[in-house]
């Protein structure tokens, strides 16, 4: 099955699991673990292209099958999930362990705001350079991603102006919120900027062009509980 939810991108929740019989405690610390894409302070988020024909399988962590999988990831069909990529997916790049490569998945096109996150084997990733000294006008605009939004406008002075906001349903029934707004100086090739708003120094974005898409990341600090504005936005208008 193809894009099949896995849970949230960040701060996957697994508590307690079994392993030969004795209590496990999930260790999100573990380099064989795959967490999926996350906020870094010294780098841009990078993206990649899947190229395998026609699809690749995700390859599991040693918590998955309920903490049995404890010789993942490796190329092996125990070490291999029924959920898969098909070529020319764009998935968002975490680490690396071996010979495969951490990364999450959200189709821009899906209307829910779901992840998958996995291992794939590197060789099967192609990179996608962001656009190169994008013009004023290839940031200007209304940008959608499941569950958020996102105004640029002109700003005066050579300054862009950017609102966003994200609502984000949980499974009680009730919602967390979030949102920044800045006047933003373009940068050469990203806006890199913190939050205006509400949330001021504790939040802090940045946001490339890929291709058609603008790619947005966030540290976690510019909402509610779990909201987040990772992913590729397309432009509405």
């Amino acid at each position: 099955m193809r894009a099949t939810v896995l849970g949230p991108l960040l701060g996957l929740l697994l508590g307690v699991g079994v392993l030969s019989g004795r209590a496990l405690a999930y260790d999100p610390y573990d380099p064989n673990n795959c967490n999926g894409a996350g906020w870094d302070d010294e780098r841009m988020q990078a993206v990649s292209k899947v190229i395998a024909r026609p699809r690749v399988s995700f390859i599991k962590s040693p918590y998955d099958d309920d903490f049995k999988a404890e010789g993942c990831p490796a190329a092996t069909e125990a070490c291999r999930k029924q959920s898969y990529l098909a070529a020319g997916d764009l998935v968002l790049l975490g680490q690396t362990r071996g010979d495969f490569t951490c990364v999450s998945y959200q189709s821009p096109l899906a209307r829910k705001n779901f992840w998958m996150s996995g291992w794939l084997p590197s060789a099967v990733l192609a990179p996608v350079a962001p656009m190169r000294a994008p013009k004023r006008s290839d940031w200007i605009g209304t940008w959608a991603h499941p569950g958020s939004g996102i105004d640029i406008k002109n700003g005066g002075g050579g300054k862009l102006y950017i609102e966003a906001v994200a609502v984000l349903s949980t499974p009680s029934g009730d919602s967390h919120n979030g949102g920044f707004k800045a006047l933003v100086k373009p940068g050469t090739d990203a806006l890199v900027f913190t939050d205006e708003g509400s949330y001021g120094d504790g939040c802090h974005v940045k946001m490339q062009r890929i291709g058609p898409w603008l790619l947005v990341e966030d540290n976690g600090g510019c909402g509610g509980s779990g909201v987040s504005f990772l992913g590729l936005y397309r432009r509405k208008t």
